[in-house]
């Protein structure tokens, strides 16, 4: 009796080691307990159709005020419910801004058509990150990803595992979606249970998105947008590659030498933590719809091949032609509209797959009808750069016909000078005004990289 006892709570002890050894400095900073978190009600907005909260949150302390002068991190959210709004799904858009602004006097435009075009509630989380930072060893305010730049920097000198700046934005991201189903449940009428979320974001709003799904279960349907980027370290040698030069949109964290360092042993472990692309065993339960740009100045357009095939579960990715990475003049929000009432309503999305051929064509497999497909393409002469600031919008689409059995095959030839970027978009029909639209990733022919070593 005693050797099975022993045995038993040797079993018990080796499983909670086990528990324990998954966890990561990610998971860590959001299981800690914070008592800085809280929100209050700012004002209620009626609208045409609509009811507008904004609310005032606090969402955590992150650092010292020896480190920084904003330890304490501040956030506008705002809560579109619809009159007619019904289940327990939201949307949490995370936002960016900076923190020297009021407090919105209504919800966004595009924040509203989400949340009225898919008769579910939609937030608007603002200031993530907290920006601008000063710190007492820093030369100047910082936003975006100089602050990030300088948050990886000190984590790889120091070795302290919560100086990354995305472990507070996540969790910003996380105590928004508390604040959202507290607030709701609490209303005195038309109170909402609000159980799981579709999360999304732009840049590094899209890079929490990815890494908020890894942590919350609450979230069962992402779209990060223009976060072309896992696999990072793969990512950061094509980069160099095709250039020979990192672009002056990451220009901070080549001041920080952070490139350099992603193989050193210092740099391995942040990768570990901050890339998705580690976690992505964590997102086989949930659909994934990637929107990115075709002339992004922050990342290639060839990136998909370092992770996309590698993301288990349901995925989709759109690469929206002639925007660089702001995806200003584009339908890309209707793609996010028609993504989200899909998870609402509870409807399939099409199933297609593709694959890169030897011969350098993609050849596209549909199991759900398309309503159209096209090849789109673009030619730089000169470099084997496609970033829109570069080339302008010149990429051009025609029609693809189906080779028989729901197969296509998108190919272009190999120019006789410099370098063609193409890829296939396909359209389907969503059920409803605004239809699905899909693509492969973009592949470049030739395969030549100019600088590599």
């Amino acid at each position: 009796m005693k050797s099975r006892y022993y045995l038993t709570i040797l079993a018990v002890l080796l499983f909670a080691t086990a528990e324990i050894a998954v966890g990561t400095p990610l998971d860590d900073y959001i299981a800690a307990p914070d008592s800085s978190y809280r929100y209050s009600v700012v004002k209620t907005v009626e609208g045409t159709g609509f009811t507008a909260y904004i609310l005032e949150l606090t969402s955590q302390s992150w650092r010292s005020a020896d480190e920084v002068d904003r330890p304490l991190w501040k956030h506008w959210l705002t809560i579109v419910k619809p009159i007619n709004a019904a289940g327990d799904k939201a949307l949490l858009w995370i936002n960016g801004g900076s923190n020297r602004g009021k407090a919105p006097d209504s919800a966004d435009k595009m924040i509203v058509g989400m949340a009225l075009g898919a008769g579910a509630v939609v937030a608007d989380l603002r200031m993530v990150p907290n920006q601008p930072l000063v710190f007492p060893d820093g030369d100047r305010p910082r936003s975006e990803d100089g602050i990030i730049a300088y948050s990886f920097n000190k984590a790889l000198t120091t070795g302290d595992k919560t100086w990354p700046l995305l472990l507070p934005m996540v969790k910003s991201a996380v105590r928004a979606m508390d604040t959202i189903q507290k607030h709701l449940a609490s209303l005195d009428s038309g109170a909402m249970d609000i159980k799981e979320f579709v999360v999304s974001g732009g840049s590094k709003r899209g890079w929490t998105t990815w890494l908020t799904a890894a942590v919350d279960k609450r979230v069962v349907a992402i779209a990060p947008a223009v976060i072309d980027v896992l696999n990072m370290d793969e990512q950061m040698r094509h980069h160099f590659s095709a250039y020979g030069f990192h672009s002056n949109a990451i220009a901070d964290y080549g001041e920080m030498n952070i490139f350099s360092r992603l193989d050193t042993p210092e740099g391995q472990t942040l990768i570990e933590y901050v890339d998705p692309y580690e976690y992505r065993g964590r997102y086989a339960s949930i659909p994934k719809f990637l929107i990115n740009s075709s002339g992004d100045q922050f990342f290639l357009p060839d990136s998909a091949q370092f992770y996309f095939h590698d993301l288990p579960g349901e995925k989709h990715i759109r690469y929206v032609p002639n925007t660089d990475h702001g995806l200003g003049g584009s339908d890309a929000i209707e793609s996010l509209l028609v993504f989200f009432q899909s998870v609402v309503r509870g409807a399939p999305r099409p199933k297609f797959s593709w694959s890169v051929k030897d011969d350098d064509s993609i050849e596209v497999a549909t199991t759900t009808k398309p309503s159209e497909v096209k090849l789109w393409q673009a030619t730089n002469a000169k470099a084997r750069d496609f970033r829109l600031e570069i080339i302008g919008p010149v990429w051009k689409s025609s029609t693809l016909k189906q080779q028989g059995g729901g197969k296509y095959l998108a190919k272009v030839p190999k120019p006789a000078k410099g370098w063609t970027a193409f890829f296939a978009e396909l359209t389907f029909d969503s059920g409803g005004p605004i239809p699905y639209k899909f693509t492969t990733q973009i592949h470049v022919v030739p395969k030549t990289l100019p600088f590599a070593k």
